[in-house]
């Protein structure tokens, strides 16, 4: 057998990264593996800024000597901790910058499968390679978690798009697009099409379109009332930053419902100005059935007052948000499937981002549903770098052996052994 890896780390986002920093310095024999910021470079509409202030916006590293400030800087980028908007393109690049410092020998290389081993797991590179490994950190973005209402399932893939799809939204140049959503990503998407000449409106199930208000300057009272925190302003979002590991004691049915509801839809303030008043919205309408004409789509809409109407359009963009489901992990192998115990569709996890395949940890968006709504965000960075590597880390000093899992039903229940 050749030589085994202590670590392998699947993705190169934001919690990849900042996991493979902690790593190294704990002294872990790691390999990282794919594309720097691709989430960031591919999913995300070109112009957009970051809904997060700039202190809320940093990449942890063991000794926080490079949060984005810093990167600012070194290139000459204005930049303050509040009341400054950091573009996508600066936090791409100082996502990138963070790769060539902390994780400069990353493997540019897509997994495509993971399977229980002996040692504790097997990995097959896109190119063939096979590599062994004790421990798996997944930490592979949102993406394949992108949602689509079951009522769209009528339409083909050339007439529906996900708001994950965008990019520069070049091939929806000058078209009539219905945009389906009322969070940020629904705005961003619908700014962008406008400023490609495309005829866009926004269908919301919602009353109207809640944009957020701009930070602006604080009293003290303010600041009593509603203390600033890395998620924004108040009490709630301080015990979420400050508390995860009380989240985490909180009861399962508690902690989904928390995960799903908190920061519900709300656009950027900076959206407003290139969306009210130029896209029309059509509000408290629920899509019921949508169709291919042939070279349209067709949507049926049920409003509040139960009426009923039909508009077509060109494209559908559904900017419905994401849902965390393992099952959307294909690279897994179903022994690894059959032994993750989920709640809502996310992995289960320990106080130590471990699930309950020995060995195999989530960090990022995938944890939220243990660890509360901060791992939705870039500043959940640091509490689970820290206390991931700080275990794998003991874990290695130990010697501990992964063990094969015993399979488990959807319900996260042990199945009883053929």
């Amino acid at each position: 057998m050749g030589s085994i890896t202590d670590v392998a780390v699947i993705g190169a986002g934001p919690y990849g990264l900042s996991l493979a920093a902690y790593l190294r310095a704990r002294g872990a024999d790691i390999r990282v593996f794919g594309f720097p910021m691709q989430t960031w470079r591919e999913a995300m509409p070109v112009g957009m800024k970051l809904k997060s202030e700039g202190f809320a916006s940093n990449i942890s590293d063991p000794d926080g000597a490079f949060p984005l400030g810093v990167f600012c800087r070194e290139k000459n980028i204005p930049y303050a901790d509040t009341n400054l908007l950091v573009s996508l393109e600066t936090f791409i690049s100082y996502g990138e910058a963070f790769q060539e410092r902390f994780v400069p020998d990353l493997d540019q290389k897509k997994v495509v499968s993971v399977d229980i081993a002996p040692q504790g797991f097997d990995l097959r590179l896109e190119s063939g390679e096979a590599v062994a490994v004790r421990r798996v950190v997944i930490a592979s973005g949102i993406r394949s978690f992108a949602y689509y209402p079951p009522e769209l399932s009528g339409l083909p893939k050339e007439l529906l798009s996900h708001s994950a799809d965008f990019g520069d939204a070049a091939h929806l140049a000058r078209r009539e697009v219905a945009v389906i959503g009322a969070g940020a990503s629904a705005a961003d998407v619908a700014a962008l099409l406008r400023l490609r000449g495309a005829r866009v409106t926004i269908i919301t199930r919602r009353p109207g379109i809640r944009f957020q208000s701009p930070l602006g300057e604080r009293s003290l009272l303010d600041k009593i009332r509603a203390p600033m925190t890395a998620l924004g302003p108040g009490w709630k979002s301080f015990l979420c930053v400050k508390g995860p590991l009380l989240f985490h004691a909180m009861p399962e049915s508690f902690r989904v419902d928390v995960v799903r509801r908190y920061l519900g839809p709300a656009p950027a303030w900076y959206a407003r100005q290139d969306v009210e008043g130029h896209v029309p919205y059509i509000l408290q309408s629920q899509v019921i059935k949508a169709e291919d004409t042939g070279q349209r789509a067709r949507l049926t809409l049920r409003h509040a007052d139960g009426s009923i109407r039909e508009i077509t359009a060109d494209h559908i963009v559904a900017a419905t948000g994401y849902r965390v489901d393992t099952r959307k992990l294909t690279f897994l192998s179903g022994r690894i499937a059959a032994g993750l115990a989920r709640a809502d569709g996310a992995p289960v996890l320990s106080r130590n981002f471990e699930s309950t395949v020995p060995g195999l940890y989530f960090v990022g968006t995938s944890a939220a549903n243990s660890f509360g709504p901060m791992l939705r965000f870039v500043h959940g960075t640091g509490f689970a770098s820290r206390r991931t590597a700080n275990h794998i880390a003991l874990m290695i000093r130990r010697g501990a052996f992964v063990s094969v899992p015993k399979p488990r039903n959807s319900a996260g229940i042990e199945a009883p052994r053929q």
